[in-house]
Formats: C-alpha cells, sequence, structure tokens
C-alpha cells in the first residue's frame, strides 16, 4: 500500500512513521516539504505519487495564536484539507483520514460526545478544524475518514506532557485548571488507530478515537509529577496547585468537556484503548533520561 502522510515531522506524524505495517511504501512529507494550503503543490505531489492512502496529520494546533492568525489557521485546517481530497478525488480509489479535534464542540454537554453530536466549534482554531472536517467529507464522500482525537502528546514535540515535565523541573510547582475534562491521548494511540483504518476500506465517516478514562488537566499534570519522578525524569516532589478556568485565561476558549464517546469505534476498529495512565506511564519510560 502506498501511503502519502503529510504532516509527518508532528506528534501523530512521527507515530505513524514508526509503526506503519510492513510492506507500507510511505511518501512522508513534512510541512515544509508540502504545504497543505499551497494547491498546485497538494495536486502535484498527489498526482506524481498516486498513492492508495493520504493519511492528513499536518495542521496548525496554536490554539491561542490561531486567534490572532485566522487566515494562517483556516488556510492549513480548512482549505489545506480540502485541496488534499480533491486531489485525492482524481486517484482511483484513492481514501483519506482526516485527523481533527475535540474542539469542534462547545464543550457544554454533561455526556461524551458522540460523532452524530451537532457542531458548534467557539474558536478559530475549533472552526478551521470543523471546515477541513467538511472538506473531506463533501469531496470524497465514502474514500474519507474523519477521526477525531483530543489532548495529543508524545515523548517528542510540543505538548501537555513535556511543558509540564519542564516547568516541574525548573519552578517545582505549578498551577494547573481543574475543570476542563477530558482524556489524555499518546499519539501512538492514534496512530494504531489509524493503520487499522487504513486496512479496512469498509470504514469511513467520522469517527472519535482517544485513549481510555476521564481526567482533568489538574489530574493529568498531577500525574505526570508523580509518574515522572518515578521515571527519573523528575528528582523531588512537585506541588501541583488546581485553579479554575476564569483564573488561567487564554485568548482561545477552551470546551469545559473534551470527552469524545469512543464506543462505536471500539466495535468497528475491533480495538481496544489503553487507560490513559498507563499509556502515558509507557511514555515517560520511553523518555531518556538525560532530558530530565
Amino acid at each position: 500500500m502506498k501511503v502519502l502522510i503529510t504532516g509527518a515531522s508532528g506528534q501523530v506524524g512521527a507515530a505513524l512513521q514508526a509503526t506503519a505495517p510492513a510492506g507500507s511504501e510511505l511518501h512522508a512529507l513534512t510541512h515544509r516539504e508540502l504545504d497543505v494550503a499551497d494547491s498546485a503543490a497538494v495536486c502535484d505531489v498527489v498526482s506524481n505519487s498516486r498513492p492508495d492512502l493520504i493519511i492528513n496529520a499536518a495542521a496548525y494546533t496554536a490554539v491561542d495564536k490561531a486567534e490572532a492568525e485566522p487566515e494562517l489557521a483556516f488556510a492549513i485546517n480548512g482549505k489545506g484539507p480540502n485541496h488534499l481530497a480533491q486531489a485525492a478525488r482524481g486517484i482511483p480509489d484513492c481514501r483519506l483520514i482526516h485527523i481533527s479535534t475535540d474542539y469542534v464542540f462547545d464543550g457544554s454537554s454533561p455526556e461524551p460526545y458522540q460523532t452524530r453530536d451537532t457542531v458548534h466549534p467557539l474558536s478559530v482554531y475549533g472552526r478551521s478544524k470543523r471546515e477541513g472536517e467538511q472538506a473531506v467529507i463533501e469531496v470524497l464522500g465514502a474514500r474519507a475518514v474523519v477521526l477525531r482525537t483530543a489532548w495529543v502528546y508524545a515523548a517528542r514535540g510540543k505538548n501537555f506532557l513535556l511543558t509540564m515535565l519542564r516547568l516541574m523541573r525548573e519552578l517545582g510547582a505549578v498551577r494547573v485548571v481543574a475543570d476542563q475534562y477530558g482524556c489524555p491521548t499518546c499519539a501512538d494511540s492514534i496512530a494504531e488507530a489509524i493503520w487499522i483504518i487504513a486496512r479496512r476500506t469498509d470504514v469511513h465517516g467520522v469517527l472519535h478515537w482517544t485513549d481510555a478514562g476521564k481526567a482533568s488537566w489538574y489530574d493529568f499534570a498531577l500525574a505526570i509529577a508523580e509518574d515522572g519522578q518515578s521515571a527519573g525524569l523528575l528528582q523531588s516532589p512537585v506541588e501541583v496547585t488546581p485553579i479554575t478556568t476564569a483564573e488561567y485565561p487564554t485568548a482561545a476558549y477552551r470546551p469545559a468537556n473534551s470527552l469524545l464517546d469512543i464506543r462505536e469505534s471500539v466495535a468497528t476498529l475491533e480495538l481496544q484503548p489503553m487507560p490513559w495512565r498507563e499509556r502515558m506511564r509507557a511514555t515517560l519510560a520511553s523518555i531518556p533520561l538525560e532530558r530530565a
């Protein structure tokens, strides 16, 4: 299977390359190598490589910065997926798996969000990602899969886990929002689900995937402090103080409830998610001690 991966240097892009099935022919391109906002460049790459599958891991993910850069966010998150879908439409049987986000919801639901729930993004980032979702489904129909996920982290890149480890080492204490809930999700988990979808040509439409469980950002940080010390990445105990969203204002609105209902995906993909803290411990164990 010939697979074109965009956003290859990102967290999920790197995980996809590290876990690719044997026999896969990967064409993994970073943002510098392929700007998905450039329709001509996308058309050239897709028409020349003629992949069986495109996995769009490219995204503008600076949530707060997007409020001041809406045109750039929409170019990458909205128009980019459309360019990929339009190019894929010209390749017989070429499928597109597009990675999206919990931010397409407003977070007001008391329950985990199902794929059929009404979307209502309240940030530039969320609206731009929703535009990308709509484009790939409208252009490719049954050849498209939108995979929504949330709270992504990895042992590399820019993410909450690595930021917390750095702040905990530097400051010895952190204050973290305790009234926003979701499920920390390792990039490796997302890659595992995507490679199953890649083999399943009968799967299409919108799916949700995260690790298992529920946590607040405070819960996540407290686990990082405890397990980071056990892993030798933190040399002393860290004080983690819970605060409210109101005490930590940000430029972009963040959903109070980011939980995604993954039961449909579990049944469809026949894949059991790992509890988020267990997956996090495995990630911490993979971080070299010299980076501590």
